[in-house]
């Protein structure tokens, strides 16, 4: 089965911030492995990087015409900080890597979504 797994940061530290700069610098090394080590796990197809929830642009379209504001969907907290693709057996295995992503931990949540086909 396929599952999408979007990470979302809450109050996550992100790096370049004070929040990250106050980890201690082993804690920063231990999240940049937990990363690298998930993107190279079997099953796993990791998601392009994702810029900053503040550079982003939100589009909704009214009377054919395209309405632009500025920033994510929802507010930063509640915007997605990025997605893999997990190829896994069931939900209880998809749920059991959802739980090693480091936001997870950190401050943040991890949606787990199966893949569904519509047409």
């Amino acid at each position: 089965m396929q599952f999408l797994l979007l990470i979302y940061h809450g109050t996550t530290p992100l790096p370049g911030t004070d929040r990250w700069n106050a980890l201690a610098m082993a804690e920063q090394r231990r999240v940049y492995e937990e990363y690298g080590e998930l993107n190279k796990a079997p099953g796993i197809t990791p998601g392009l990087p994702l810029g900053l929830p503040k550079d982003a642009k939100t589009v909704r379209a009214k009377n054919g015409s395209a309405q632009v504001s500025d920033g994510p969907y929802l507010d930063e907290s509640g915007a997605v900080g990025g997605y893999f693709i997990l190829e896994a057996d069931d939900l209880d295995d998809a749920i059991k890597v959802a739980s090693r992503v480091p936001a997870a931990r950190l401050g943040g949540a991890i949606e787990v979504r199966p893949v569904a086909k519509y047409w």
